[in-house]
């Protein structure tokens, strides 16, 4: 995923265009603007689905397009568009961390995200970022999270690479707790399970 790709996922009429550019050029040149355009995005480029990119809508992009504008070092004003934002702008946060080259600056937010009960805070938490930064520890409990707040695994990146033994042990300890309550145990435990029993 980079910048050009989500410029491209954007189907945008020209004053929307033209606002999007002229937005991205005054945050480069004064990152205090962030306060007044990212909010403003939906407003401006749309909220709807983009039909490239799964998960993604419109203001997702147009809001990760003005942070990958901000001058270096961007961390504390990404914290700063994250924290003051809405769960919308929040989520959108989320998904830009990926493009934003901030290494591990940007775990602090995931980690908070993870601390929600919000699926989509929860789900974008888990994206890309998250499957390079997080420790195998934060890893695994951002995965049950998903689990417990019903976020589908599909949406976990990197599931294939990282599941590992003590995941599924978390997981299957998970299940027999839901399974003594009389409770349902989700399909996507059983996935998992059943991923890291093929490659054991």
């Amino acid at each position: 995923m980079t910048p050009d790709d989500l410029r491209a996922a954007l189907d945008l009429t020209p004053e929307a265009e033209e606002w999007l550019s002229t937005a991205r050029s005054q945050v480069a040149d004064d990152p205090a603007k962030l306060a007044v355009l990212f909010p403003a995005a939906g407003r401006k480029v749309g909220r709807g689905a983009l039909e490239s990119l799964t998960g993604w809508t419109a203001d997702d992009a147009a809001r990760a397009l003005l942070l990958d504008a901000l001058p270096r070092p961007k961390a504390a004003a990404v914290s700063r568009a994250y924290t003051d934002g809405d769960n919308a702008e929040k989520r959108a946060v989320l998904r830009a961390l990926p493009i934003l080259g901030l290494g591990d600056e940007g775990l602090p937010l995931v980690r908070d995200a993870l601390r929600t009960n919000d699926t989509r805070l929860v789900a974008a938490a888990m994206g890309p970022y998250a499957a390079a930064h997080l420790d195998d520890e934060g890893w695994r409990h951002g995965v049950l999270k998903c689990v417990f707040v019903g976020v589908p695994l599909a949406a976990v990146a990197g599931l294939a690479d990282r599941a590992d033994a003590e995941l599924a042990r978390m997981l299957a300890d998970f299940a027999k707790e839901r399974e003594a309550a009389g409770r349902v145990v989700p399909d996507d435990v059983h996935l998992v399970l059943n991923l890291v029993d093929q490659e054991s």
